[in-house]
Parts: structure tokens; sequence; C-alpha cells
């Protein structure tokens, strides 16, 4: 019980450390993406993808996380993935719904979860170390 709960929560801050640290990254390599940009949210084309593709990394990297600390348990990705998307969902329709297109928020929004127990899945489970072990004698 403490391996997942201490899953979810290192999945959550590994969520928000990877975007973070790629959102900095992104500022400092793409030209015109600035703080002043993310505030008013008046991204082009390329930046709405580049922040959708920090989410998709950011996501998996959260799953994998789980999954190297909780690998027995199966619903410890799901409720990490439900917990970074429960700030996204309020914030997301109430505030800056208007702001930018359906098809960004969606993107962003559906495939949070999923991503995240993909992320999961991507490390070899220990039943699976047993049987690759096995395999190689």
């Amino acid at each position: 019980m403490w391996r997942t709960i201490g899953g979810v929560i290192a999945g959550f801050v590994a969520w928000w450390v990877v975007a973070t640290v790629l959102n900095i990254g992104l500022r400092l390599w793409l030209p015109g993406y600035t703080p002043a940009v993310e505030h008013a949210l008046t991204f082009t084309l390329a930046m709405k993808i580049w922040r959708l593709l920090i989410a998709v990394a950011a996501a998996l990297a959260a799953g994998m996380v789980v999954g190297a600390i909780a690998p027995e348990n199966r619903w410890a990705p799901w409720i990490a993935g439900g917990l970074i998307l429960a700030p996204f969902l309020p914030f997301h329709l109430f505030f800056i719904w208007s702001k930018l297109p359906v098809w960004y928020h969606l993107s962003f929004l559906v495939p949070l979860v999923p991503l995240v127990v993909l992320g999961a899945r991507l490390l070899p489970r220990p039943a699976q170390h047993k049987d690759l072990a096995q395999a190689r004698r």
C-alpha cells in the first residue's frame, strides 16, 4: 500500500517537474515563446503542438515513475493520471476554454490519463523480469 501511495505521489510530482523543465526548454529554444505569450494564451500553431508534445512526454514519464515504484498495482497509474487531470479539467473548462481551440483542449485532456497508464506499462513488470532471466539461461 505504501508503495502505491508513494508511486502515485511521485508520478504526480514527476509530471509537474518534467512539464516545467521541458516548458523552460521550449522558452529558450522556440523564438517568440515567452511568459507573456503563455499568460495571454496567444500561441502559434507550432507553440500549441510543442505544448501538447510536452504534455505527452510528461504523462509518459509520470507513468514510468509510478510503474517503477508500484509495479504490482495496476490502479496506481490510473489514480496518478486522475490526480494530474483533476486540476486541469476546471481550469480548461471554466477559465481558458474560449481562449484556445476545442481541438487543443481535447488533445490535452482526453489522452492525459491513458498516457500515464501507457507510461507505466512501458516498464517490464517484476514477473517479466523473472521470465526474462529464465529465458536467458
